[in-house]
């Protein structure tokens, strides 16, 4: 399984999308004027409590954190779903990023964390999504004296890359064990490497560092994003060389360079050198340091990670000595991926544990090692092949899709160990307690000393409370389950409860990620979703309202699954896929497609929820509207239609006719539309400046239109807007503690529940609100 396709896929749409001028600058007056009719409400009316739909993970998680002082304190952080701290008392991660709003999308990506070992209140983060274009805005250094409670911050003058190749290296954020007024912070794209000497708030380049690296993936590729220069990746301290209150002289920094990756200062940075007789050819992902025995370890691969990596060395650095030794748990003929994961046991520090991050097959690999790397165990060894022997039993009850609905014949088994393992701890207090992070989830153990003793390991996931899934779309049918969702990666799910983890992801067929989909308004137990796969099929059709699925066939051509809309009795379905030349149309469940004449491919596609023969679509600024169950389209309105920007609509149930439309860009026409009359023409609501989701939910009591939600600019205020009087007035539902940076993919009230809503993140999994 291929983890994080929204990484860059998925989330280089939306970044894509935001690039494109969903961002508005704080500091425009022409963003914060009001137009013609201001909202009449932005103060909330309804207290509301926000918390995620559970999934538990979904994405990748790069680094997790111990502090060394404070029993039980741990961070992880993840590509674009922000930072989380440990609850010990409930097992659970706590999200700590909620408040970075939209215009600070891209510091949800998390980079590298920093938990200081001589304050344990203070913790570091180092936030930017992408160094390309991708990211409007450049990175920051967010500072927290109270455990990621609240955050001050600090913009570089340059971008980061939490969703970048190479992003499971590090930590390249650290904290000096005895000064900790002082951090260094590694830098991407030839920036070299960054000291602050205030606890963060202040930040200057480390001018006598000599290498900000040369490492890129792929020189050619013109989008910038796997053409940056990886850059300097890790930053490790000697503590033997400070004492309490002055500065470690001897720190040691990893630079993504093959010839020359370990630097080091003896003079508490002021100057540097290359290590001498360092191994060549590989690029350390990590650098961890045993002070007790005095030895510096590196993890290398021949690539940055998360996805690639064919060969790789584990080394060792004798500090007293400057002797360097290969311990790599493998012969180089026999491997076939590279190391990152490195731990070392701080209650036995001559135990540590490496990861072989990219062996995709027939699982990834975990070695160990008691006496300092000379001898090796591994997690699972071959028998007689196909047969395997384990050193651990994994139970995923309590995240049951980990399985991702998979039936492998050996050596593959399900669940698996994981996928781009680059994050492994040693609990520093407890020798027995390891977790270890994946491109889906976060797994762990608490009785890893049976490993040495010939017993098993039990591996669990311990991902509660950490939600990183990128959503797509979301529908909330009338009857049945109450949510079905449209996820990256991990393709959706059907939730009967909204508290508890699905059994099971869409499967039969399965998609990497789930794109749109739809339920037919009068008959919802018919569902289609489309999505992106390797291969056909990526559409997919349930007459059990999802709970079971079969596939449907596809037009010739189709790359994507774009968009598609259901009758609003299930009798017929328009699919716009991605890579085709046109929209098509079918009756049944897509035995056949037919081309659909009059609108553009690529167009997006959506259903009435009255009249089954309806159906609409919208392209760069025109408005088209089908009578003959898709067959034929017709333009109606364009006029002060967004042409720029993305654009997402819909047709509210039981009204034929009754559109809503939210987008557009920065510049030109941004905002939310009205149609009554099927599209023929749009009214502009003057209160709403920008607009880009919109949704339905039951009305208000003594209300008789239903309930419009949206995540918008209304008043001059960004946030999740409710109205209850068809978009004459709104209400702001969620406050400056609860924005998830941004959230334009999707939105739909519940028509079950009055005030229920469901929220869309890139990264922060559903939101579902309700009044308190």
């Amino acid at each position: 399984m291929r983890s994080n396709g929204r990484r860059p896929v998925g989330a280089l749409m939306a970044a894509l999308a935001l690039v494109g001028g969903l961002l508005t600058a704080a500091a425009s007056p022409a963003a914060a004027r009001p137009e013609a009719a201001p909202a009449r409400s932005t103060a909330q009316a309804d207290a509301y409590t926000w918390k995620n739909v559970r999934v538990d993970g979904g994405g990748f998680v790069p680094g997790i954190v111990f502090n060394r002082k404070e029993r039980n304190l741990a961070y992880a952080r993840t590509d674009i779903g922000g930072a989380y701290r440990w609850d010990q008392s409930g097992k659970r991660w706590v999200p700590l990023l909620d408040s970075l709003d939209w215009d600070h999308w891209g510091w949800t990506g998390v980079v590298s964390l920093a938990s200081d070992s001589v304050d344990p209140d203070k913790v570091y983060v180092a936030a930017g999504t992408y160094t390309n274009s991708w990211d409007p805005g450049n990175g920051a250094i967010l500072r927290s004296s109270n455990r990621g409670a609240t955050w001050q911050s600090t913009t570089l003058p340059f971008k980061l890359g939490g969703n970048m190749p190479g992003r499971g290296m590090g930590e390249r954020l650290a904290v000096d064990p005895n000064r900790n007024s002082v951090l260094y912070l590694g830098a991407p794209s030839g920036n070299g490497l960054w000291r602050s000497t205030d606890s963060g708030v202040t930040w200057s380049k480390v001018t006598s560092f000599p290498n900000p690296g040369t490492y890129v993936q792929d020189a050619s590729d013109t989008s910038g994003y796997l053409s940056d220069n990886q850059g300097v990746v890790w930053v490790t301290f000697d503590e033997r060389t400070g004492s309490s209150g002055s500065a470690t002289k001897t720190i040691y920094v990893g630079v993504a360079d093959k010839d020359n990756t370990v630097y080091r200062s003896t003079d508490a940075g002021a100057t540097w050198s290359r290590v001498a007789g360092q191994p060549t050819g590989y690029l350390s992902h990590k650098g961890v340091l045993d002070a007790k025995n005095g030895y510096l370890y590196l993890t290398t691969s021949d690539k940055g990670g998360p996805y690639d990596g064919e060969k790789g060395q584990v080394w060792r650095y004798t500090t007293a000595t400057g002797e360097w030794k290969n311990i790599s748990p493998m012969a180089d003929a026999d491997t076939y991926f590279g190391y990152s994961g490195l731990t070392v046991d701080r209650q036995k520090p001559g135990t540590l544990m490496v990861t072989g991050y990219s062996s995709w097959w027939p699982d990834t690999q975990i070695f160990r090692s008691t006496d300092s790397g000379a001898t090796w165990t591994r997690a699972w060894d071959f028998t007689s092949y196909p047969n395997r022997s384990f050193r651990y039993t994994q139970d995923v009850s309590a995240v049951p899709w980990l399985t991702f609905g998979t039936n492998p014949t050996p050596p593959e088994v399900t669940p698996k160990l994981g996928w781009m393992t680059e994050a492994l701890e040693i609990d520093p207090f407890d020798s027995n307690r390891m977790m270890y992070g994946t491109g889906a989830t976060v797994y762990g153990t608490e009785n890893l000393g049976n490993w040495d003793t010939g017993g098993k390991i039990a591996i669990t996931p311990m991902v509660r409370g950490l939600e990183e899934t990128a959503v797509n779309d979301l529908a909330s049918p009338p009857t049945g389950a109450p949510l079905l969702s449209a996820l990256g990666d991990i393709g959706g799910f059907r939730h009967t409860d909204l508290d508890a983890v699905p059994a099971r992801m869409y499967t039969s067929p399965t998609f990497t990620t789930t794109t749109s989909l739809d339920y037919a308004e009068t008959n919802p137990n018919t569902v289609v979703r489309v999505g992106n796969n390797d291969s056909a099929p990526r559409i997919a059709f349930s007459t059990d309202n999802g709970a079971n699925w079969f596939q449907g066939s596809e037009p010739s051509g189709v790359t994507g699954g774009g968009t598609v809309a259901a009758a609003a009795d299930g009798g017929g379905f328009v699919w716009a896929p991605e890579g085709t030349p046109a929209v098509y149309h079918t009756t049944g469940f897509g035995n056949s497609w037919s081309a659909s004449s009059g609108i553009p491919a690529g167009a997006a596609v959506e259903s009435d929820r009255k009249n089954p023969k309806k159906f609409y679509g919208f392209k760069a600024g025109t408005f088209y509207v089908s009578t003959d169950g898709g067959a034929t389209f017709t333009a109606r309105a364009s006029a002060g239609l967004p042409a720029d920007g993305p654009v997402r609509f819909k047709a509210l149930p039981g009204a034929e006719g009754d559109i809503w439309l939210a987008g557009g860009s920065t510049g030109g026409a941004y905002g939310l539309w009205h149609s009554t009359d099927s599209g023929a023409t749009f009214t502009k609501l003057s209160g709403v400046q920008q607009a880009d989701t919109i949704g339905f939910g039951k009305a208000a009591p003594g209300a008789s239109y239903q309930t419009l939600y949206t995540s918008a600019r209304i008043g001059g205020v960004r946030g999740v807007f409710r109205s209850t009087d068809a978009g004459a007035s709104w209400t702001r539902i969620n406050d400056d503690a609860h924005q998830w940076g941004w959230t334009g993919a999707s939105i739909t009230g519940d028509p079950r529940v009055y005030g229920r809503v469901y929220m869309a993140t890139n990264g922060r999994g559903i939101l579902r609100g309700d009044i308190s």
